[in-house]
C-alpha cells in the first residue's frame, strides 16, 4: 500500500507541473519549493503507513510532519528574498 501511495503521488506531481506548463503559468521558485514539500509529505505518510505502529498515529504524524515541511520551504524562501525599500 504505502508503494502504491507514493507512486500515485509521483504521477499526481509530475501531471500537475505538466498542467502548469500547459497553461503557460511560469515556474517560480515557491512553487518549485511548495511543490518539493507536497510530495515530501507525501513520501513521508507513505513511509509512515509502512511502519508498525497504529494507523490514526502514521496519518496524523504523517499530516504533521508535511505541514512542518511546508512552513520550512515557505520559511527558507521568504529569508532568501531580496527585501524590497
Amino acid at each position: 500500500m504505502a508503494i502504491t501511495v507514493a507512486i500515485l503521488a509521483s504521477l499526481a506531481f509530475i501531471g500537475w507541473l505538466i498542467y502548469r506548463a500547459v497553461r503557460g503559468k511560469p515556474f517560480t521558485a515557491h512553487v518549485v519549493a511548495y511543490a518539493m514539500a507536497c510530495l515530501t509529505g507525501v513520501f513521508t505518510l507513505a513511509f509512515f503507513l509502512s511502519m508498525d505502529i497504529p494507523t490514526l498515529i502514521k496519518v496524523v504524524v504523517g499530516i504533521f510532519l508535511g505541514i512542518a515541511l511546508i512552513f520550512v520551504s515557505a520559511y527558507l524562501q521568504r529569508r532568501r528574498q531580496p527585501s524590497k525599500s
